[in-house]
């Protein structure tokens, strides 16, 4: 994705309202967003276009609804680009970004879709979504395991033998499709709520692979729900990271 397009879609100050509303509120439809605005649903339409041209939005369509899902990945690869590199000159400018990222509410939303395009192949991708040499580069230093079977169950290991994140193997077909319950280990149980479910979906598109990740079933009441957002925006960047040019990203710097 081309930095001057989200850039450009974040210039404006209706689309911003448009993505912060959808961090509150994930998975909204056109007639809730419109509902915020004192314009014509032509107009709050144009906006979208926008966002989801620079795919900072990601739209999903069920019977004759279409439902709007703020995608943070590209906001996340900006801010690691450009903060990382010019920290003091662009901190102040980019505190919109840093905002949507690290928001402190959101009121209510139980589905978080994100997006990205990796330069490589759906098996290396597979690999390292599975493999525990590859997770520990990017999952918050956690090891996975597993035989990745259906019915089985799975883990991320961090040092010290910390279990972050434990489920179930729901399906597994490499390299296309991977689902699996999700348990927030590292919260305490009061807290992390039912097991999640997580949804990783990938398809090649010539050199390149679009991977969409969707986390279902969240209950915006539970702590879990407002993490989850930018921790999963990045672990996908990390990911990409790594594939493309073989550096992890260091997001404690």
């Amino acid at each position: 994705m081309d930095d001057e397009q989200i850039f450009k879609a974040l210039a404006d100050d209706t689309r911003r309202k448009l993505l912060d509303l959808l961090f509150q509120q994930d998975g909204q439809t056109l007639l809730q967003l419109c509902s915020h605005f004192e314009m014509t649903r032509h107009g709050v339409m144009k906006h979208l276009q926008i966002l989801e041209d620079a795919e900072l939005v990601i739209t999903e369509k069920v019977g004759r609804e279409k439902f709007h899902y703020l995608n943070p990945i590209p906001i996340q690869e900006a801010y690691n680009r450009w903060v990382s590199k010019y920290a003091q000159p662009f901190a102040h400018g980019l505190n919109a970004l840093k905002h949507i990222l690290e928001g402190t509410t959101m009121s209510a939303g139980i589905t978080h879709i994100y997006q990205t395009y990796i330069r490589t192949t759906p098996e290396r991708l597979w690999q390292a979504l599975t493999d525990g040499t590859f997770t520990q580069q990017y999952y918050m230093a956690a090891r996975v395991e597993s035989d990745w079977q259906a019915g089985s169950t799975y883990r991320y290991v961090q040092a010290g033998k910390n279990v972050m994140v434990e489920g179930d193997v729901v399906e597994a077909d490499p390299p296309r499709k991977l689902v699996t319950t999700f348990n927030a280990m590292w919260m305490p149980e009061a807290e992390r709520g039912e097991p999640t479910t997580v949804i990783f979906e990938i398809e090649a598109l010539g050199g390149l692979c679009k991977l969409k990740m969707s986390h279902i079933g969240l209950n915006p009441s539970n702590a879990l729900s407002e993490s989850v957002q930018t921790g999963w925006a990045q672990v996908l960047s990390g990911l990409k990271s790594l594939l493309e040019t073989g550096e992890p990203l260091n997001f404690g710097s």
